[in-house]
């Protein structure tokens, strides 16, 4: 997946660090976290549950403020002070969540949801009719039909038809930078696979870069040009796929690995037995 040639540095961090609580009870959950983010790239941050990745990416959101530290975007420090420049910033980065179920509002029908991509891209103007053709064309490129959601609420959709709304949403904001966290952890191994599939096309199509956000570095290894794997709020490797999961540095991204079950070796389920012999003991 590495391309041979990589854009201009988008955006990036130095130093960047979150804490949550205070006195003792305060926790470093980012510390001291420097990276780049290239034009069309695709990144994968990786690392399990609580090693910061996902506090990370709601740094780059603007949906969390950085204790210290500074995210760049197109080579001057970030201003996300008012509303109106944070409306801005959103036009050039979205996001896909692990959860589709609670990325709606559910008192919206999925009109209104499409609606609100056309207006934060300067559409508001538009007759119904070109409106119409818009939220048409976002959803056929993921192999929906308006005609048939557009009476509904986002609830009365399956887990893959949200996941594939939002790429639809995607399509009609055309961003230049998308955070994807998790965002086929919810459907079936199929729907994965073309989802993904749509995510790369339209990276193909607009040169947007994309910041997979996930626990599974086999996903990492297979769609990354770059990967990034966290611990405990500190990024422990970096570089290429094939640097930083086939020739690990890490003692971490090691053990990440080891744990993957590989189905041409055997499996060791001795201490699993051992376990269960104690326990009946």
């Amino acid at each position: 997946m590495v391309r041979d040639k990589m854009g201009e540095v988008f955006l990036s961090a130095a130093g960047l660090t979150r804490e949550f609580g205070y006195g003792e009870r305060k926790t470093l959950a980012v510390n001291n976290v420097d990276f780049e983010f290239h034009r069309g790239e695709i990144v994968s941050i990786v690392g399990e549950s609580g090693s910061g990745k996902t506090t990370v990416a709601k740094m780059v959101l603007g949906l969390l403020k950085p204790t210290r530290g500074e995210i760049f975007f197109e080579g001057k420090i970030r201003d996300i002070s008012t509303h109106a420049k944070r409306r801005l910033y959103w036009r050039s980065i979205q996001a896909i969540f692990q959860d589709p179920f609670s990325a709606y509002n559910i008192f919206h029908k999925v009109d209104s949801v499409l609606e609100d991509c056309i207006r934060l891209e300067g559409g508001g103007n538009l007759d119904a009719g070109e409106k119409f053709e818009k939220m048409k064309d976002a959803c056929k490129f993921v192999n929906l039909k308006f005609e048939e959601l557009s009476s509904k609420y986002p609830f009365e959709l399956s887990g893959g038809q949200m996941q594939r709304l939002m790429i639809a949403r995607i399509f009609m904001l055309r961003p230049r930078l998308l955070i994807a966290d998790e965002p086929t952890s919810m459907i079936d191994a199929c729907s994965r696979a073309t989802i993904l599939d749509m995510l790369l096309k339209l990276r193909d199509e607009i040169n947007m870069t994309i910041v997979f956000i996930t626990h599974d570095i086999g996903l990492a290894y297979y769609i990354s040009d770059t990967v990034y794997i966290m611990e405990k709020g500190v990024i422990v490797e970096r570089g290429t796929a094939d640097e930083a999961i086939l020739h690990p540095k890490s003692d971490y991204t090691k053990r990440l690995l080891g744990d993957v079950p590989k189905i041409y070796e055997p499996w060791d389920f001795s201490l699993a037995g051992g376990a269960e012999k104690e326990n009946s003991a």
